[in-house]
């Protein structure tokens, strides 16, 4: 089968492409030719810009068009709905990585022209983006109606999307983030206890209340300031690590510094993909102190899930999260425990947990091993495939759809 991902690929830094990146090389191992026609094109604004370039390219020969739909992104979303409004077209679908809506950000030109224009007002911003709401779902509803198939990485995550987008449940896939086939470690001595935050650096993350935590637990029992250690990693891309206020990672420290962790906390920056499993398998415990925006919630609620997350189950580490998200969902096999978001003195409750209680560490590591190896992309492989051939079926049986077996055709090379 031959399939076009529409998807942020490497180098970008984005989760997003580190997934992409993966999915693309389990489709290979499983026998799909996987084209990626929008790598180093230019970003595609409107919906105008999204039809121009797919009338350009020949079709045909695509039995399954894909996209990687999250962070806000326009182009994969407005190619999609070009793509829907061809009378002859391959099936179509997509992995939603931020339900229970699918683009979030506005579509119309207006919102296009804020884009390209610069030194606009934050708040102005805001603004348009709330105004626009209406317009910005109806267009999410009437893409998801045409769609063969659409995936969420988690039950809760599908069950919000398919509400919102007004879908009938069974158009909605569920296949767990994928993880990496990475050999087992034994987890380190646990004196001390060494804490990982791993992910981009940028407000939103909760990592002030790991910190914060951290500082209540010192404070608390001064006798164990030796026993805990934090380790900071991940990306700190410029666009995500700065913004109207300055630096957050220089604001991090400060705070580190005013809670007299400075010797406690270390910073790993900008991590090698390659360096990631023997980073996460030098630690214990995996924390996720997400936030949800509240400004995001006037139109609707974040329920994905992280990365990140996936790399502490496939290197066998259990994890402490928010519950924010799906992230509850992805702990509840026993690979970890969550906590009501923003509420600092839980999260130090279960940092004092484990200080008391190791055997937790031991018990949450070995059911995370576990659940990696359900979720090996060799696996999520297969489990896409049968998810491509269910969308192809019914984008045959669709009157929009592809009526005759598209990699059969002749014509000119697609794409």
């Amino acid at each position: 089968m031959r399939l076009a991902l529409l998807s942020p690929l490497p180098p970008e830094q984005t989760g997003i492409a580190d997934y992409a990146a993966h999915f693309r090389a389990a489709l290979n191992q499983v026998g799909f030719e996987v084209l990626t026609p929008l790598a180093g094109q230019r970003p595609l604004d409107t919906l105008a810009a999204a039809q121009a370039w797919v009338a350009e390219r020949d079709w045909r020969r695509i039995d399954v068009v894909h996209a990687e739909l999250g962070g806000g992104r326009h182009s994969e979303f407005l190619t999609l709905c070009a793509l829907a409004r061809l009378p002859k077209r391959p099936a179509l679908s997509a992995t939603i990585h931020d339900p229970e809506r699918i683009v979030w950000r506005p579509v119309n030109r207006l919102w296009a022209g804020l884009e390209r224009t610069p030194f606009v007002p934050r708040l102005a911003r805001q603004a348009v983006a709330l105004l626009s709401d209406p317009h910005t779902l109806w267009a999410e509803r009437r893409l998801a109606c045409k769609m063969d198939g659409l995936v969420a990485l988690t039950d809760m995550g599908a069950s919000r999307l398919a509400r919102r987008m007004r879908l009938d449940p069974l158009r909605v896939s569920v296949i767990p983030h994928g993880t990496l086939n990475i050999p087992p470690a034994t987890l380190p001595s646990l004196s001390p206890l060494c804490l990982l935050y791993f992910g981009f650096i940028y407000s939103g993350k909760g990592i002030e209340d790991l910190i914060d935590a951290l500082g209540q637990v010192r404070a608390a029992h001064p006798e164990r300031a030796d026993q805990l250690r934090l380790t900071i990693a991940g990306g700190t891309a410029p666009d995500i690590a700065f913004g109207a206020q300055g630096s957050y990672l220089d604001s991090l420290r400060a705070r580190a510094d005013a809670l007299g962790l400075t010797g406690h906390i270390d910073w790993v920056l900008d991590v090698d993909e390659r360096d990631i499993a023997a980073l996460v398998q030098r630690h214990h415990v995996m924390v996720l102190p997400y936030r949800e925006s509240r400004k995001l919630s006037l139109i609707g609620q974040m329920r994905g899930t992280s990365g990140a997350l996936a790399w502490a189950i496939g290197c066998g580490r259990g994890a402490i999260t928010s519950d924010a998200r799906a992230f509850a969902e992805e702990i509840k096999q026993g690979n970890g425990v969550a906590y009501p978001q923003g509420d600092v003195a839980a999260l130090a409750g279960h940092l004092t947990s484990l200080l008391d209680q190791p055997s937790l560490i031991t018990a949450w590591a070995h059911r995370a091993a576990d659940v990696g190896r359900q979720r090996v992309w060799s696996q999520t492989g297969q489990a896409f495939a049968q998810h491509f051939e269910l969308a192809y079926q019914r984008a045959n049986a669709n009157p929009w759809g592809a009526t005759n077996k598209m990699s059969t055709l002749h014509g000119r090379e697609s794409l």
